[in-house]
Order: structure tokens, then C-alpha cells, then sequence
């Protein structure tokens, strides 16, 4: 029997998750003859005993596709898993080792786990309970994974917010409107401070640092003042006023992640009771993940896609692919998940937007 390897792609979606699973799948089989096996919708197929073969022909014209073909799930978690009972209920049940049970019977020489903090999180309980064969790779459009300088699908998400900006630009300032822009990343200010520097924004509210409203306000006051009767905000969706809370649209529980929303309205509503200024809120939501990736994603994927088989190759189990000052690195998947690699507030980052006149709110 030949050797094969699996591949799983978990969490949200975002852009080169087929340019990871094009370069496993080229790699393994051209370079060492392997078999790949493309489990479906992350940990679900995994439950579930849904697998397809992944051939060259499979995946050759894969890397400039957005989303995955192997389809992702971010609401299973094999240690909280929502099964449904013959009466129609549901309840949560751990299913790690029918999970495990599963894996034993596809006979991996190793599995690559594609995911972010929480798939990542998924993996290294497996390694703890015996599965050990399993390498990782770094996708989330947060860019919050602390074991490496760039997660695939970050930077589209980024250009696509930029992308929006520059329309925003020309419609706040013939209406002489304060647009504010809400986007992801959850508890971490990557994509709003990258793309607020880019994009020429006017104040980027990270979940970092905390703001003040009025000094937001204040801002505005300033840029009128010099003549100038537009301004863009750029809101991560983990932004909170000091002394306030996160904007959540629905808790969190044992199965799933709490769900952020409303932290533009929130400083627009703001806004429009404390001045004369005519505000609008646009929330970007789930076109960051979409399209197709950017050059840089394209490449990423394709390096960490290609790293993770030599890593498996190597005997290199329990570890990610990680890109540091521009080289590839083995990190343990432990210390990826171990905690959130945030946006330093006396980071080079946070003194270039001072730098530049970006208010910051704090």
C-alpha cells in the first residue's frame, strides 16, 4: 500500500486555501508518489467519513480560486460537537475519538491541518491525545496566529479594504460625509490598521487600544477646521470605547466563538447625537473573505503548502509552517495557539498611522 497523507481546511474561509491544497497535492504526488486524501469540511468530515481523492488534475487550476474545495466548517469543533439525536434535538458531544478512530482507519503517514487559532487549538488536543502525525499550516484573514509574520489570506482581505476606501474617498468627500468602515479581525487590529495606513483613513479605532469618542470627535473638529469636510474611519470589528464593551451579536458557547458586530454603528450613532455631522456606516463583512487571493497570498500559500509535505517528510510532526523576517520556519503548533499575536500600541505600525496624523482614539 502506498504511503498517504490527508489534508483538511477548517475555520472560516479566506483567500489561497486552493493554492494550499494545489501545492500539497502537487508536491506529495509529484515528489514523493503520495496519495493525498482531501478530508471535507474540516473536523465535520472527519466526524462524518467524507474524504475525496485529490489528484494533479484535481487541483492544477486551483490557485487563483478563492475559497476551498474541500469546503470549511467553523462550527466543528470535535470536542463540542453539535450531533443531531433521532428525535430531532441537538446536543453537544465530544467526538474526538470516533475522530480518531476515523483517522486510524485512513492510515495517514501525516495530516496537514489548514485553520487558524481555533483549528490550530483543535489540532494540538489531538496531538495530546495520541494523534501526533499532524502538521500545520497558517491561514486566517486576522493575521492573529502568533507563530508566524503572515497568515495566508491576510493580505487579500487587506487590498479589498483598501479597495473600498479609495471608493469611500470620492463619495464621503462630495457629500462631505464621515464614512465609517467596519471590518474583521475580530480581536486583533491587523487588517484595520494595515489597511487604514494604505488606504489614506483618517482615524483607524483598533481593539488595542481602547478610544475615547471625543477625542474621535475632536479629530473631525480639527480637519474641518483646516477646510477639510470629510474624514474615513476605518472600525475593527474588536474596537471598544474606554470603559465600554465589544460590540457582540450573539454570545459565544461551548460549540461556538462569540459574534462581533456593531462597532461602526456604534461610534456612527455616536456621531450623529453629539454633532452636526451627516456620518455613514458601511460594514464590509464577508467580502474580505471572498475572490480570488492577491499575488502575495497566491505565493504564501503555495510556500507553506509545499513546506507542511517536507515537513511531514522530515518526521517534523507538531509543527506549523511559519513565515519569520521572510524565511520559512517550523514552529510548534503549541506555540501558535499558546496566544493571540496582536498589534503593538507601541509598535512601529501604531507610530507610523501618529506619524502620518491617523487619530487613533486613545
Amino acid at each position: 500500500m502506498s504511503t498517504r497523507i490527508g489534508i483538511l481546511t477548517g475555520g472560516g474561509d479566506c483567500p489561497g486555501l486552493n493554492g494550499v491544497i494545489r501545492a500539497v497535492t502537487l508536491h506529495a504526488r509529484n515528489t514523493f508518489g503520495w496519495e493525498v486524501v482531501g478530508i471535507r469540511n474540516g473536523f465535520e468530515g472527519l466526524y462524518e467519513e467524507e474524504y475525496v481523492d485529490l489528484q494533479v488534475s484535481t487541483v492544477q487550476h486551483l490557485l487563483g480560486r478563492g475559497g476551498t474545495i474541500l469546503g470549511s466548517s467553523n462550527r466543528a469543533n470535535p470536542f463540542a460537537y453539535p450531533v443531531k439525536l433521532p428525535d430531532g434535538r441537538v446536543e453537544i458531544h465530544d467526538v474526538s475519538k470516533r475522530c480518531l478512530a476515523n483517522l486510524d482507519k485512513l492510515d495517514l503517514h501525516g495530516l496537514i491541518v489548514v485553520g487558524g487559532d481555533g483549528t490550530m487549538s483543535f489540532a494540538q488536543r489531538f496531538i495530546e491525545c495520541g494523534m501526533t502525525r499532524i502538521v500545520g499550516v497558517p491561514k486566517t484573514i486576522d493575521n492573529d496566529l502568533e507563530a508566524t509574520d503572515y497568515t495566508v489570506g491576510f493580505q487579500t482581505a487587506v487590498e479589498i479594504v483598501v479597495e473600498a476606501l479609495e471608493r469611500l474617498h470620492t463619495t464621503a468627500e462630495s457629500h462631505e460625509r464621515i464614512m465609517i468602515v467596519e471590518v474583521m479581525g475580530r480581536y486583533a487590529g491587523w487588517i484595520a490598521l494595515t489597511a487604514g495606513l494604505a488606504g489614506g483613513a483618517h482615524v483607524v479605532l483598533i481593539p488595542e487600544i481602547d478610544y475615547d469618542p471625543e477625542r474621535v470627535v475632536g479629530a473631525f473638529h480639527r480637519r474641518h477646521g483646516r477646510g477639510v469636510s470629510y474624514s474615513i474611519v476605518v472600525v475593527s470589528e474588536g474596537a471598544k470605547p474606554k470603559g465600554g464593551h465589544l460590540s457582540i451579536v450573539k454570545p459565544g458557547d461551548s460549540a461556538h466563538q462569540e459574534k462581533l458586530g456593531g462597532a461602526g454603528q456604534r461610534l456612527a450613532d455616536y456621531i450623529a447625537k453629539h454633532t452636526e455631522y451627516e456620518v455613514r456606516s458601511t460594514v464590509l463583512g464577508h467580502v474580505q473573505r471572498g475572490g480570488a487571493p492577491c499575488a502575495f497570498d497566491r505565493e504564501l500559500a503555495t510556500r507553506f503548502g509545499v513546506r507542511a509535505v517536507e515537513l511531514i517528510a522530515e518526521g517534523k510532526f507538531g509543527n506549523v509552517a511559519a513565515l519569520e523576517a521572510g524565511k520559512l520556519v517550523a514552529k510548534p503548533i503549541g506555540t501558535a495557539v499558546k496566544k493571540l499575536k496582536l498589534v503593538d500600541p507601541n509598535g512601529e505600525l501604531v507610530r507610523t498611522a501618529k506619524g502620518i496624523g491617523i487619530e487613533l482614539g486613545g
